[in-house]
């Protein structure tokens, strides 16, 4: 079965020296679109992590999180911004004496500033970045569970819809020779009247040529046959599963393309119906194919 490119995940590793929190949530995207929220000092690994994200996900706007949190105060530095905090100290002295009031700053109110403060933690060895991809790997196993499960819904929808489109497309393909034979009585008799109006004999050529015409006019059965070959390629997509989304559209496009034609041949009330209910219901898988890795 498919996977559906919607879905959320979450791991938690708790060890000795930290504790890591992994979330991933998708939307649906034309591409693999990657949107990492991580601690500084693992910024510049994020070419190496997004090799684990491709092992795990072909397509979707992917939001990354990563919530890291030592246990042993050495695995993280603080830096006070000593520039920024005297200038600061400066302009509120500035600032009291030209009022003429006393101005005895409080330094311990310094540690709440948070844009003075800047943590960094120690540059990752390979160990513990080892133990970072692990964790992650299990909230994408976490993820793409849930997509997994997302992905059968939508298929088991769609190939409902499908069964619809089938039953709405052998309807059409049934009744069109019956508009074609009364399309082309409905002309004989208008040639032949015309033709008795103005004293003319109808001959039988004339009046099989215009037949033949009309009838190739009216004739949908190839655009009939494509697009029972396009149902049938989608159902087995969504029962083959895999990386399917982007062939899915397309061959809902190619599907489209030859309703219409069908719909602009079709010279008959109840066809021009069916032909509307199943655009409609094509329109809707399309819209649940969207969301289709």
């Amino acid at each position: 079965m498919p996977k559906s490119m919607t879905g959320y995940g979450k791991s938690r590793i708790e060890s000795d020296t930290f504790t890591q929190v992994w979330e991933v949530r998708a939307v649906n995207s034309r591409f693999l679109d990657l949107k990492w929220r991580l601690p500084l000092f693992l910024r510049p690994s994020e070419a190496a992590l997004e090799r684990v994200v491709r092992e795990a996900v072909a397509r979707g706007r992917v939001e990354i999180h990563l919530e890291f949190t030592p246990t042993r105060v050495d695995m993280w530095k603080a830096s006070f911004n000593t520039g920024l905090a005297g200038a600061m100290l400066d302009e509120l002295a500035a600032f009291a004496a030209h009022k003429g009031v006393p101005f005895a700053p409080d330094i311990s109110r310094m540690i709440g500033i948070s844009h003075l403060w800047q943590e960094e933690a120690v540059d990752p060895d390979p160990e513990l970045f080892a133990k970072l991809a692990s964790g992650l790997r299990q909230a994408l196993v976490d993820f793409n569970d849930a997509r997994a499960r997302e992905g059968r819904n939508l298929a088991d929808d769609l190939l409902t819809r499908l069964g619809r489109l089938k039953d709405w497309q052998a309807a059409i393909e049934a009744g069109a020779p019956a508009v074609v034979a009364e399309r082309t009585e409905q002309l004989v008799a208008r040639i032949t009247a015309l033709l008795e109006k103005v004293g003319v004999e109808p001959t039988q050529d004339r009046l099989l040529q215009e037949t033949a015409i009309l009838a190739d006019k009216l004739d949908v059965s190839e655009e009939m046959t494509r697009l029972s070959g396009h149902l049938a390629r989608l159902e087995g997509l969504l029962r083959q599963g895999g990386e399917i989304g982007k062939k899915l559209d397309f061959l809902i496009q190619e599907a489209f393309r030859e309703i219409n034609t069908c719909g602009n041949k079709a010279q008959n009330l109840d066809i021009s119906r069916l032909v509307v209910d199943f655009k409609a219901e094509l329109e809707k898988c399309r819209e649940q194919v969207q969301n289709i890795e």
